[in-house]
C-alpha cells in the first residue's frame, strides 16, 4: 500500500481549495440538534433555536423519506441562506455514500451554502476510503465555488467494519472534526439482540454472587452498558488523532433520566457532546457536557495548589500530583471554552471562589 508523504497531508486536494485546518477549532458542541429541513413546522422553529444550542444539524439521511430527499436538501439551502447562525454551528448529515442522493447533496450544499456550512456528517463510514472520497469531492467543490473556509468532516460509527477501522478513519484526513456513535445501525450490523436506540438493556447484566450458596435467593442485579466498549474505543481513536468523540442518539425521548445517565457515561469517558432528537434533550446535554461548579472549583484548587505543576500536594486528605493536574486542566480549559459562548455558564464559573 502506497503512503502519501506527511509533508503533503495538509495540502489542499484541489487547486484553489482552502488549506485544510492544522487542528480542529475548539468550538463547543455539547448538543448536535437534528432537524428535518423538509418538515415546514420544524424548519420554521430553526431561527428561534439559534443561540440555544451549540450545533443545528439539517438531516438529509435516515428519518427523511425517499420522496422527501430533494425537499429536505432544498429546505436546508433556504434555511441556511435566510438565517444568521451567530455562534451556533450549522452542520448537515448527508445521505449514505451508497445512495443515489449523496452526490447531489454535496454538489448543491457546497455550491449554494458552502461558506455557512461548518461540518458534513457522513453516515455508515466503513473505512478511510469513505473519508478520502468525501475529502476530495469537498476540495473540488470548494475550489469551484470559491469557498474560503474548509468544510470539516464528521463520521458516524454505525457498522462493525467501521468500529474495526476507527483508528484509520480518525486519521484519514485533516478535515476530520470528530466521530459519533450510531447505536441503532451498529446494533443491526453486529446482529446485537436489542431493538433500542442507545441506552442499556435489562438482559445485559451482572448478578450478585449467591448469598449462603442459595442461587435462587435474593441477589442484586446490575444492568450493564452495551456501548461501553465501543465508546471507549472511539474515544481513544479520536484522542489519538486530535479530533472529538460524541455519543449519538438516545431514542427514548420520554425517558429523560436514562438519557441523562447515558450522556453522563459518555461525558465521563471523554465525549464532548451528544445528539439531540428533541428540544428537551438539548437542556440535558448542555448541563451534562458542561463541567459542574463543584468540579471546576476542585480543579481550580488543584491548579492553584500545584504551583509550577511538579511534585505533589495533599488536598482534603487526597494526593494530587502532575497527573491529576493534567486532569484538572482538561476541565478548566473546557470551562473557559464554554464560558466564552454561554453567558449563563460564564456567570456560574466566574462566581466560583477558590478557598
Amino acid at each position: 500500500m502506497s503512503h502519501k508523504s506527511p509533508k503533503d497531508f495538509f495540502a489542499p486536494l484541489a487547486v484553489g481549495a482552502p488549506a485544510p485546518p492544522r487542528e480542529v477549532p475548539a468550538r463547543p458542541s455539547r448538543a448536535i440538534h437534528f432537524f428535518d429541513p423538509s418538515n415546514p413546522k420544524m424548519a420554521a422553529k430553526v431561527p428561534a433555536m439559534v443561540g440555544t444550542v451549540d450545533v443545528l444539524l439539517g438531516n438529509l439521511e435516515d428519518a427523511v423519506k425517499a420522496d422527501n430527499k430533494v425537499a429536505a436538501r432544498e429546505g436546508l439551502v433556504e434555511i441556511a441562506k435566510g438565517t444568521d447562525f451567530g455562534k451556533t454551528q450549522l452542520w448537515t448529515r448527508i445521505n449514505s455514500l451508497d445512495s443515489p442522493w449523496v452526490l447531489d447533496d454535496l454538489v448543491t450544499l457546497v455550491s449554494e451554502i458552502g461558506d455557512k456550512l461548518d461540518v458534513v456528517m457522513v453516515p455508515k463510514v466503513q473505512g478511510p476510503e469513505d473519508i478520502h472520497y468525501v475529502d476530495r469531492l469537498l476540495a473540488q467543490l470548494e475550489a469551484k465555488g470559491g469557498v474560503q473556509k474548509p468544510i470539516l468532516i464528521h463520521a458516524i460509527l454505525e457498522t462493525a467494519r467501521g468500529v474495526a477501522n476507527v483508528e484509520e478513519i480518525a486519521l484519514a484526513s485533516p478535515r476530520m472534526q470528530g466521530i459519533s456513535l450510531g447505536p441503532a445501525d451498529l446494533a443491526a450490523d453486529r446482529k446485537m439482540k436489542t431493538t433500542r436506540v442507545g441506552g442499556g438493556h435489562p438482559g445485559y447484566l451482572v448478578r450478585q454472587d449467591p448469598v449462603d450458596g442459595d442461587i435462587h435467593g435474593n441477589r442484586t442485579v446490575f444492568q450493564q452498558d452495551l456501548w461501553h466498549y465501543t465508546i471507549a474505543k472511539m474515544v481513544d481513536a479520536c484522542a489519538a488523532a486530535g479530533i472529538y468523540p460524541y455519543y449519538g442518539p438516545f431514542g427514548d425521548i420520554t425517558d429523560v433520566v436514562a438519557a441523562e445517565d447515558q450522556f453522563r457515561n459518555a461525558f465521563l469517558l471523554g465525549c464532548v457532546g451528544t445528539w439531540s432528537l428533541h428540544p428537551k434533550q438539548i437542556e440535558i446535554a448542555n448541563r451534562v457536557f458542561s463541567p459542574s461548579v463543584e468540579d471546576i472549583k476542585h480543579a481550580r484548587r488543584v491548579v492553584a495548589a500545584m504551583g509550577d505543576g511538579t511534585g505533589a500536594v495533599m488536598l482534603d486528605g487526597k494526593m494530587e500530583d502532575d497527573a491529576s493536574l493534567k486532569q484538572c486542566l482538561v476541565l478548566v480549559d473546557l470551562a473557559e471554552e464554554l464560558a466564552a459562548i454561554d453567558p449563563k455558564l460564564k456567570e456560574l464559573y466566574d462566581a466560583i471562589e477558590v478557598d
